[in-house]
């Protein structure tokens, strides 16, 4: 329990830390964009700078385009505890710009949020520790335990290399526990912990065939067309039922248990309505899975973009040289990515007409992540959650892919809290993306007890 003295300092200074936040979220810190480069420089400038300001050793580390900022607070001692903090302080492009109500790098406040980018995803959440580790230090003059912050700037390109990171920092960044903070409540009012996220394989397909692109009319008919068979070859990598058609693809697939089905059973959530909102009635997908099951418990397989021949305005009747797809999959506990490659490496190489050739570039992976929902540490999370919002906590899976999460587990050899206060409203990555000032609030109060309760174990 967090004394009245913390309480007092937190309601005391909302205010403040409102406004510090508003100049945070001022930095166009934009990591997939060249032209931000400078911006991403300043924002983790300003991070560090704030984390030393309260007794944090802060450095920024060269990494890639945008530095990593590493900031210590040891004065706890040997013999304490140590938490790892993980956020990122880069932020996705605004556009389209005419669709936001405001500029997405002036922040405001409107009907009880915050809007702007960055707002929810991430900067609001990773500052809601700055703020319940300045409140701490304030009210008692040291924290309960030792502290390691990891702030990265380049998680919303994929955190390209990252894992090498981790590597060469081993020692920095040794702890007993890790908070990652950035994900959401499954609902309004009921705090979440997540406690498995899915596993993701990013691959380029691309079909070649003709040397140069032909035209359809002299050669149309003796030449096969590398558009036409990789859209056949995407359209069979499903079968009438919804299932991924790969040979092998669900062979490491953990069953769900029955008590998970039971659990997920009592959320509230109403497939209809989800499906009215999505404007896609019916569903797709697995129909003997319910909903939820498809999300968290479910592989998936999805081609987000072909590329091939003319895309541009009026018509130009060719036969392309080559066609490419891009596609993702989704894996579920107990699948490997390496493994779900060579399934899909098969599948093409079977599926690929004699005449042409195809190349599979494997662009991103992560393994899926699943950690014991029953674990001290998650509890210390839940009664955290349970204080600073007064409600129940649930616990859930994400059918999301947050790389870092794995890397935590499988490099740092750390069980990550994945712990976060949005809410599913909040408009990640559109125009109009907000954070709930109840949430930010919340989220200090939440963040200042479960550094308190994890210090216990």
């Amino acid at each position: 329990m967090l004394t009245e003295a913390v309480r007092e300092y937190l309601q005391a200074n909302r205010r403040r830390h409102l406004q510090e936040l508003f100049e945070l979220l001022r930095f166009a810190s934009i990591s997939s964009q060249d032209e931000h480069e400078a911006d991403c420089l300043a924002c983790a400038k300003w991070v560090a700078e704030r984390l030393r300001r309260m007794g944090f050793s802060a450095e920024l580390r060269p990494w890639r385009k945008h530095p990593v900022v590493l900031a210590h607070h040891r004065q706890a001692g040997p013999a304490a505890r140590t938490v790892l903090l993980y956020g990122h302080y880069d932020v996705q492009p605004p556009d389209p710009l005419e669709q936001w109500h405001s500029p997405p790098f002036e922040p405001v406040v409107r009907d009880g949020a915050i809007y702007a980018r960055g707002a929810s995803d991430d900067k609001g959440q990773f500052f809601a520790h700055i703020k319940a580790l300045e409140a701490l230090l304030e009210t008692e003059g040291q924290l309960p335990l030792n502290v390691v912050f990891l702030l990265e700037g380049e998680e919303e390109v994929g955190s390209p290399e990252l894992e090498q990171f981790l590597r060469a920092n081993t020692e920095d960044l040794k702890a007993d526990f890790s908070i990652i903070s950035d994900s959401d409540f499954f609902a309004p009012g009921l705090p979440t912990i997540t406690y498995a996220l899915r596993g993701v394989v990013h691959v380029e397909l691309t079909v070649h065939g003709p040397r140069v692109d032909l035209h359809s009319g002299v050669y149309g008919g003796a030449v096969v067309n590398p558009l036409n068979a990789l859209a056949k070859m995407i359209a069979a990598m499903h079968d009438e039922l919804g299932k991924v058609a790969l040979p092998g693809f669900y062979d490491d697939v953990r069953p769900i248990s029955e008590a998970e089905r039971r659990a997920w059973a009592q959320l509230p959530f109403d497939e209809e309505r989800y499906a009215r909102n999505l404007g896609t009635e019916p569903l797709g997908g697995e129909r003997c899975y319910t909903v939820l099951e498809r999300l968290w418990a479910r592989p998936t397989l999805d081609c987000h973009g072909i590329v091939g021949g003319y895309q541009g305005p009026g018509s130009k009747t060719v036969i392309p040289a080559a066609a490419t797809a891009k596609i993702s999959m989704r894996l579920v506990p107990d699948m490997r990515p390496e493994r779900v490659v060579e399934a899909f490496e098969r599948f093409v190489a079977e599926h690929t007409p004699a005449g042409l050739t195809a190349q599979v570039e494997v662009k991103a992976k992560a393994a899926p992540v699943l950690v014991r929902p029953d674990s001290p540490a998650i509890a210390a999370a839940k009664a955290a959650l349970a204080e600073a919002f007064s409600a129940p906590v649930a616990l859930a899976r994400n059918g999301a892919s947050v790389p870092i999460t794995e890397l935590i587990q499988r490099v740092l050899d750390i069980e990550p809290i994945m712990m976060g206060f949005g809410l599913p409203d909040d408009h990640l990555h559109s125009p109009n993306e907000r954070f709930r000032l109840e949430q930010f609030y919340g989220a200090i109060v939440a963040s200042a007890a479960v550094l308190k309760n994890l210090a216990g174990l």
